[in-house]
């Protein structure tokens, strides 16, 4: 018996050895799966898609065609409408949001409301919510014969063709985008604003400030990292906008909703023009870090930008 449990354990230190890392490559090792998974889902699709970018797709293959898809991009109506429609969501609707939540925000963080994670609960269930349910919701809601229109019919207003008229479906989109991520941003500036000492503000108030001198001097100064965050990821989801125009409009009427992430599918999943559809997806990155970039350097050094 004492033979066999000791060549158990001559077995077992003998794989021991053989399978004992050394200090220097053991981290190696851990990282290896994150990074060789890193390489496949996104350094080769982002290189291959560069490539690809210079393809077209004639008779069954691919075949290099230089830069003639950045050229017919250039040329393209269709995409400078798409370029329009999503600089429109984005200047109207990233501040509007931004406003809402940074107000939200203060309001549940002060001492008067009650009740407050209830309310934090219910802003924040809309971002979490399936957009094809939220967004069957928002038609229904908002068709033609739809709860808004019947409401506005009691109060004896016409009806508004909220996803059949250009400028409505535009108003219909930005609502809809608003009412999901408000709550979202809304929990990120909450979260800056439990950060900011109360002494600032016990100071404040024995030198005489009103709240309003407390919100401008005190609470945007120190909440301009996470107003700047939270702006910037909104900038990044609305440059790459595909759902809402997707679900709620198809794009139309007449193109006058489609946006750059709906145009890049359009190209590629409807017309199998993948090609063109990597050159405009190119484009979109150089746009979104562009934007990106003005808006960090716009946050200045000492307030979390370049």
């Amino acid at each position: 018996m004492d033979i066999s449990m000791t060549r158990t354990k001559e077995r077992r230190s003998n794989l021991s050895s053989k399978f004992k890392l050394n200090k220097r490559t053991a981290p190696y090792y851990f990282i290896a799966p994150a990074v060789i998974l890193f390489v496949l889902f996104t350094l080769y699709p982002f290189f291959r898609t560069i490539l690809l970018s210079f393809y077209s797709y004639e008779r069954g293959r691919y075949i290099y065609s230089g830069i003639s898809n950045y050229q017919r991009l250039f040329s393209d109506a269709i995409f400078f409408k798409a370029l329009s429609n999503t600089f429109t969501y984005l200047l109207i609707q990233v501040p509007l949001m931004s406003t809402l939540s940074l107000i939200l925000a203060v309001a549940l963080n002060s001492k008067i409301i009650k009740w407050k994670s209830q309310f934090r609960v219910a802003f924040f269930l809309p971002s979490v919510t399936e957009m094809i349910a939220y967004s069957i919701i928002f038609s229904l809601f908002l068709s033609d014969k739809g709860l808004l229109n019947y409401l506005l019919s009691i109060l004896g207003i016409e009806s508004i063709p909220w996803l059949i008229h250009p400028f409505w479906a535009k108003v219909s989109i930005m609502v809809a985008l608003t009412w999901r991520w408000t709550g979202y941003n809304m929990i990120i500036m909450l979260a800056g604003l439990q950060g900011i000492s109360d002494t600032l503000y016990e100071a404040a108030e024995i030198d005489g400030a009103s709240r309003f001198q407390q919100f401008l001097h005190i609470t945007i100064p120190q909440m301009k990292p996470i107003i700047l965050f939270s702006m910037l990821m909104s900038t990044i989801g609305t440059i790459n906008l595909f759902s809402e125009p997707f679900i709620l409009t198809k794009g139309g009427p007449s193109n006058s909703t489609i946006s750059l992430g709906l145009y890049l599918y359009n190209q590629g999943f409807m017309n199998l023009n993948f090609g063109y559809a990597s050159a405009i997806s190119v484009v979109l990155l150089i746009i979104t870090a562009i934007m990106s970039f003005i808006q960090m350097k716009a946050g200045g050094k000492d307030n979390g930008g370049l």
